[in-house]
């Protein structure tokens, strides 16, 4: 019998160990990330004992950031994307470079050349996407337009990360470390041909792949096979991945992830997502195995200062940048506290960028354990800071009249302007959320010459309404304000099409105080919660899954009693 086996042995230990300390994790009220991390310390090259593959574990985790990212592309439409990209883009470019600042200072302060600082800023500056995405899965935000502002932020950092580490190896020579080969090819064309090549993929992905994808689910969906079904959606994450790095130069995870935005297109990417769940779920387990395994304890004991050090720029300095840099684009302190605890972490592209410098020569060996060290205890500690965004929140809106102040922007587009016409003022509908349910329902109004009013988180969408000559308030309707600069007072009906009614008690009960006889109209996700609402008589309830099936049962019994109402054949 074959007894050389270290793939089975690595997943066997990875998972044994992180189910134990997992759930010990939850049980004393930590995160099982926490227990996870730990798993992968236990059996890494740093305890004794059983040592796994560390090799084989980083391509395992590599397949859960893969599917991962996936998951998150079948969930995240191109125009999720767009929508934030004048937040996500500036944002991240700012940021990065303040972060990069800063781990460039804290390197020359111990006498780093500024090649290595060069290199441990960048690698302290971009966040995890598993992480994140962990997080805001937790939550139930991830659909929300802060956890969409959060995804779209990271991902136009995975993105200047690539070019980053495409950039590294021609410029090594200048930044002080292994001089390019001869004949290699200069600066300039090398920066063109990364962004010929993201952008052809980008391009491939969205002219071709929008339409081959949806096809092919919906051939292999045609046979009926669950076994199928389930293959195609993890070989096209998987295949797709590959394909990027291999042809594009393109990471594994932005290529799941526009593979998963490009499949959304399908009308099966519900089922996509559901079927791929599992495996995401458990190769996700692996990706923060692997990670505890690359982590030396010891350097907590040897310079405890250091790490300090990169732990205080990765959770309090990136933050507080992404936390001015929000609040700076007039977005309100909700919005700001939820990115900026998105952003206190490092993880997998900053194990690529310090393991790049390392074998450039860029790097000491010091400064991959100081990434590790930061990484290990920010991803620990993440969960946390995430836990604490609504408490430090009402703490700050209470004490503070400056929190209040950016709580309640002042911005043109929070408020109806003044020359809005008398229509949109009295006996309107104000429709909260014009996403995709949102947008029929506007059309439907429109079609009947029926008046009304947007309230929209998203701040780009408000605007482009209002170019459009609509009439748009931006803001989160769960706060009073918005639903008073909607003119709720005055207004016939409430209509709430959001993804997320967690707050919809307090829009009711602010529309009802503001217009005690307004009709007020709510959309649901899940049975339990629809009875709850109705129960409670906050409005007309519906939801999803029971208004579909009552217009299939009408639809089937209407055609049955037009069957019933035809002459009888006669009979010879």
């Amino acid at each position: 019998m074959q007894h050389n086996i270290p793939l089975i042995t690595t997943i066997a230990a990875g998972f044994g160990m992180a189910l134990v300390l997992g759930f010990v994790a939850e049980r004393i009220k930590v995160p099982a990330l926490v227990g996870y991390l730990v798993a992968g310390i236990v059996i890494g090259p740093a305890t004794p004992g059983f040592v796994a593959d560390a090799h084989i574990a980083s391509q395992l985790s590599e397949i859960g950031v893969m599917l991962l990212m996936f998951g998150v592309g079948l969930h995240f439409s191109l125009r999720d994307l767009l929508a934030v990209r004048r937040i996500a883009i500036p944002g991240a470019v700012v940021q990065m470079g303040l972060a990069t600042l800063l781990g460039m200072g804290l390197a020359g302060w111990w006498g780093w050349s500024w090649g290595a600082g060069l290199i441990f800023g960048l690698s302290l500056s971009c966040a995890s996407t598993v992480v994140l995405l962990k997080a805001l899965e937790a939550r139930g935000v991830l659909d929300t337009m802060n956890g969409r502002i959060a995804v779209g932020w990271l991902v136009v950092e995975d993105l200047a990360t690539v070019l980053v580490l495409v950039l590294l190896p021609p410029l090594a020579g200048v930044l002080g470390g292994q001089p390019a080969a001869e004949g290699a090819a200069p600066l300039w064309r090398t920066i063109g041909q990364t962004l010929l090549s993201v952008s052809a993929f980008i391009a491939l992905m969205l002219i071709v792949g929008r339409r081959a994808l949806p096809w092919m689910l919906w051939q292999v969906a045609r046979t009926g096979s669950r076994e199928l079904f389930t293959l195609s959606i993890v070989a096209t994450a998987i295949g797709i991945a590959y394909g990027a790095s291999a042809l594009f130069s393109v990471s594994f995870a932005l290529g799941a992830f526009f593979a998963g935005m490009v499949m959304r297109e399908s009308e099966f990417s519900h089922r996509a997502a559901k079927e791929s769940l599992p495996l995401r779920d458990a190769f996700s387990v692996l990706f923060f195995v692997s990670v505890g395994m690359l982590f030396e304890p010891a350097i907590l004991l040897t310079e405890p200062l250091h790490v300090l050090g990169v732990v205080a720029i990765i959770i309090l300095g990136k933050s507080m940048a992404a936390l001015v840099l929000a609040l700076a684009f007039r977005y309100p302190l909700n919005t700001a506290l939820t990115v900026a605890a998105s952003l206190a972490q490092i993880g997998e592209f900053s194990f690529i960028l310090a393991g790049l410098g390392l074998s450039l020569g860029l790097l000491p060996a010091e400064g991959m354990s100081l990434v590790l060290a930061g990484a290990l205890i920010s991803m620990a500690l993440n969960p946390l800071l995430f836990a604490g965004i609504a408490p430090l929140r009402r703490w700050l809106l209470d004490r503070s009249a400056l929190a209040r102040q950016l709580e309640q922007r002042d911005d043109p587009y929070a408020e109806l302007p003044v020359s809005t016409e008398r229509k949109y003022l009295e006996g309107q509908v104000v429709l909260v959320g014009y996403g995709r349910v949102g947008r029929r329902i506007a059309r439907a109004l429109e079609a009947r010459g029926i008046p009304y009013v947007v309230a929209e988180q998203n701040r780009e969408l408000v605007e482009d309404l209002r170019h459009r000559g609509k009439a748009a308030v931006w803001g989160d309707a769960a706060e009073p304000a918005v639903l008073v600069q909607a003119h709720v007072a005055n207004a016939a009906m409430l209509v709430v099409a959001t993804p997320d009614t967690l707050q919809v008690r307090q829009m009711a009960d602010t529309a009802r105080m503001l217009n005690p006889d307004i009709e007020i109209v709510l959309r649901s996700h899940n049975e339990d919660e629809s009875q709850l609402l109705r129960r409670d008589g906050i409005g007309t309830v519906f939801f999803g899954e029971e208004e579909l099936a009552k217009n299939m049962a009408g639809h089937v019994l209407e055609r049955f009693a037009a069957a019933s109402l035809a002459p009888a054949p006669e009979h010879a």
